[in-house]
């Protein structure tokens, strides 16, 4: 794809929103080691795209499309002398560029400016990794990549502190140094910023290849550029660089369609031994806006209703009618905490299509909280489960909020994955991962054909240890479950183990004893001294746990299994 460029000296790319297609001022280096130590470049070629990246309708250049599990990289065309020949070390470099991610269903992970070897990126798992590393080579010497990432998953796995952070990644996207998203005011004070609020945001990235030191500045590019970067790391990048090296840019995605967040990049500097060039504000293109349609109908309405008369008149009032019934019967609820959470939020009407509209044959269980359903999203067809609870529920509105806080906020295997929720009148309702075998207890007691080997109960047990070690140890705060039992529990298709229903979970900073709660759990799997303290704490946890090992090993149970025992709850108080 032949590119065209606005000039010869600035290493500067751009989207041009007056062209149908994307038009980016791409820059190729045809430079003597004389230039590379001036920092004077000259420009004329073009980008190499590969993956999921490309042009959109709009014509935005945009680093992951519509296809499931995909990565998408943008390659700058020619290596770059990286390193001085004379003594290997590693040259001053700076970069800016200006990006915006469109908020979907589902997050992606993000993207990463990158250095690398060479101008494929072999081996990368395209649903994880920003695209750049897979299982067995994330943390390899040999890769030679150095990267920044600008984050929006929060995966344990590699140690990611949450679902909005910048981090300086060397081999491996267990970063070196990260800071949540957010910049420092000329006063000290820091303010935060999320990465999927849909808004161009700039960043600036310099290597002084004296002092050995990266800074990583990140701001809205309607403020001015902080004096005091987000990130400074002081390491000499010589031993991880090649002499010649590729820049470029990478993104990944989990989901499908509409459903996941988009990448886009509007403008792009890059300059060798010496500053980058600043980006003009004023060529910005228009990105997409993630709206549901409600103002643009709201338009066409008023706009019918004030162009016509008499007979049409009548028929855009019976409309409009008609319109705001449908509306209504759909209304839903939002709260302050919700922005504080920031979870996805599905529409009532996508979830009323996604069941049927809660068909009783979608049913997959029910219990104190209200009825869980099997689903089908209609623009991605991804099978949910929906959690349906009422305000007036035994677990009501503050076991939804602590739902919301605890697992919609984790990213673990052995956790059952919240993808959002919902909220109209007096319904509440939560949408999670479907689970195809459905809940370890109807293995263990209500399916004799269907028993589990040795092999395969040891590694239920493994699989909830997991999750119970990622709740107290690998989290920024301890969640204290409260509820571990088989009936919560799920397996998924490959007989892997999940633990769920958070309805009873808390949360306290680490370190900390736990406040005082009011006695609440499962009877038979709750620990002696907790009626008396009325205090849960992990270890309160680890002997629900050990109950539940009991039964998972010997079918010791404390507690009646029948099926029709309300998934066997007895929630003295919440």
């Amino acid at each position: 794809m032949l590119l065209p460029f606005f000039s010869s000296i600035p290493t500067t790319v751009y989207v041009n929103s007056t062209v149908p297609i994307l038009v980016l001022l791409l820059f190729l280096l045809n430079l003597a080691s004389s230039d590379i130590n001036q920092g004077w470049f000259n420009f004329n070629g073009y980008l190499d795209v590969e993956g999921g990246a490309g042009v959109d309708s709009n014509g935005l250049f945009k680093l992951t499309n519509s296809t499931s599990l995909i990565a998408g990289h943008i390659f700058y065309k020619n290596p770059i002398q990286f390193k001085n020949s004379k003594n290997g070390s590693v040259f001053s470099f700076s970069t800016t560029f200006i990006f915006a991610i469109i908020p979907g269903h589902f997050h992606g992970h993000g993207i990463a400016f990158v250095v690398s070897p060479n101008k494929e990126i072999p081996g990368y798992y395209p649903g994880q990794y920003l695209g750049l590393f897979n299982r067995t080579n994330n943390g390899d010497s040999s890769n030679h990549i150095v990267a920044v990432e600008l984050d929006t998953a929060c995966n344990l796995d590699v140690n990611d502190t949450d679902d909005n952070h910048v981090g300086i990644d060397i081999n491996s996207v267990n970063s070196v140094a990260s800071a949540s998203a957010g910049y420092f005011t000329d006063e000290g004070k820091f303010i935060s910023v999320s990465l999927v609020s849909g808004d161009p945001m700039q960043i600036w990235i310099e290597y002084n290849g004296v002092e050995k030191q990266l800074n990583v500045t990140l701001y809205p590019i309607n403020l001015p550029r902080p004096k005091t970067p987000l990130l400074s790391l002081k390491k000499d990048l010589s031993p991880y660089m090649y002499d010649s090296m590729y820049v470029s840019f990478s993104s990944s995605t989990v989901s499908i369609s509409d459903t996941s967040s988009s990448h886009y990049i509007l403008a792009w500097s890059f300059k060798m031994n010496g500053s980058a060039d600043e980006l003009d504000l004023s060529r910005l293109p228009k990105i997409p806006r993630h709206d549901n349609g409600g103002i643009k109908q709201l338009k066409k309405i008023l706009a019918i209703t004030f162009s016509f008369t008499g007979l049409t008149l009548v028929l855009v009032l019976v409309f409009g009618f008609v319109l705001i019934s449908r509306k209504k019967r759909f209304m839903e609820i939002l709260e302050d905490w919700e922005v504080q959470f920031r979870p996805h939020r599905f529409s009532y009407k996508d979830l009323f299509k996604a069941t049927k509209g809660f068909k009783k044959r979608e049913v997959l269980g029910r219990g104190g909280f209200g009825r869980v359903y099997k689903g089908v999203l209609p623009s991605s067809n991804i099978q949910i489960a929906v959690k349906r609870i009422s305000h007036d529920s035994r677990q009501g509105m503050r076991e939804f909020v602590a739902e919301i806080a605890t697992i919609g906020r984790l990213r673990h295997p052995n956790l059952v994955r919240l993808l959002g929720y919902c909220r109209r009148k007096q319904e509440l309702l939560l949408v999670y991962d479907y689970m195809p075998n459905g809940s370890l207890d109807k293995f263990l007691y209500h399916q004799p054909n269907s028993s589990l080997n040795w092999t395969q109960r040891f590694k239920i047990i493994k699989d909830v240890a997991s999750a119970l070690f990622c709740l107290h140890q690998q989290w920024v705060q301890v969640i204290i479950h409260r509820d571990i039992k088989p009936a919560n529990v799920l397996i998924d298709s490959d007989m892997n183990a999940r633990l769920g229903d958070f309805g009873l979970a808390k949360q306290c900073d680490l370190g900390n004893d736990p406040q005082t709660y009011h006695v609440a759990g499962t009877l038979g799997y709750m620990a002696p001294e907790l009626a008396r303290i009325g205090k849960a704490n992990t270890s309160t946890d680890i002997y629900a746990f050990g109950i539940f090992m009991l039964e998972v090993t010997w079918l010791l149970s404390l507690v009646s299994h029948h099926p029709c025992s309300d998934y066997n709850t007895y929630h003295l108080s919440n």
